[in-house]
């Protein structure tokens, strides 16, 4: 029995601190890099010039802005379901003759024991990780500089030979 109690002791001592410890270094890890494709996102409409008739306009000047997001949630599940058994089997058969010849008695007797012990184990685990994402508004700081590049873009400098 000494076997399933182990395993029944790895199963239940599952590293639950350290999941949710790389789960949330990977959430911030991600809203950093959703971040900084915002900001690049950003720099790259201040520069994107649209012909419109004569004049030329950035993205920006045109109202357009970039997306942010933020994960509002993030859920990590684990399930794990297991089942110990144990059967012992205990039998004993026995049978006896007797033999009688000419003054002569035979007396014969067999005796079948067996035992048998089993053990069973079985485990299943499952888990899942879910996160959600929102999109949120251009952060205000950001928004008024942007409104303040856009009315008054900078003049690309021109090419070098």
């Amino acid at each position: 029995m000494s076997q399933t109690v182990s395993v029944t002791q790895q199963l239940v001592s599952a590293p639950l601190p350290q999941i949710i410890e790389r789960l949330g270094i990977a959430v911030a890890d991600a809203q950093r890099a959703l971040d900084e494709n915002s900001v690049r996102t950003a720099a790259e409409m201040a520069t994107a010039a649209v012909e419109i008739g004569d004049e030329s306009y950035n993205l920006l000047a045109l109202g357009f802005t970039p997306t942010f997001y933020a994960f509002t949630e993030a859920t990590v599940e684990a399930k794990l379901s297991f089942s110990i058994s144990e059967t012992t089997e205990f039998g004993v058969s026995a049978g006896a003759s007797v033999g009688v010849n000419v003054g002569v008695v035979m007396v014969a007797a067999t005796v079948n024991v067996s035992y048998a012990r089993k053990f069973s184990v079985s485990a299943e685990g499952t888990s899942s990780i879910a996160a959600r994402l929102v999109s949120l508004p251009v952060p205000e700081q950001l928004e008024k500089i942007l409104r303040k590049l856009s009315e008054n873009p900078p003049v690309p400098a021109p090419p070098t030979a």
